[in-house]
């Protein structure tokens, strides 16, 4: 019985073909077009994420002084409150000192 034969046996082995530079330089720009491409949808991503970062820095801009007037509001109602307290506090002393006399 004769012995299995293996396939491609005694075939000869495949050689690639030598890379030329045109190859090689047609792969490099296709590497390249595609890193643009790339680059141009990242850089379109990180404008919106800073249009993002614009409106969320102007209406915290927006809070912010809205805040400070609330805060000038109430320190003017605390001013003029402590000042009701001292003229309170003084008539307070006054008819103290009338009701001992």
């Amino acid at each position: 019985m004769p012995a299995p034969s293996t396939p491609n046996a005694g075939a000869p082995a495949l050689l690639a073909f030598p890379d030329t530079p045109e190859r090689r330089l047609r792969r490099a720009l296709g590497a390249l077009d595609q890193a643009l491409a790339e680059q141009k949808t990242a850089i379109a991503h990180f404008r919106a994420q800073l249009g993002d970062l614009h409106g969320a820095v102007v209406q915290l801009d927006g809070s912010a002084r809205a805040l400070s007037g609330r805060l000038d509001t109430a320190a003017a109602g605390a001013a003029r409150a402590e000042a009701a307290a001292r003229e309170a506090v003084a008539t307070a002393e006054k008819l103290e000192q009338v009701a001992r006399a």
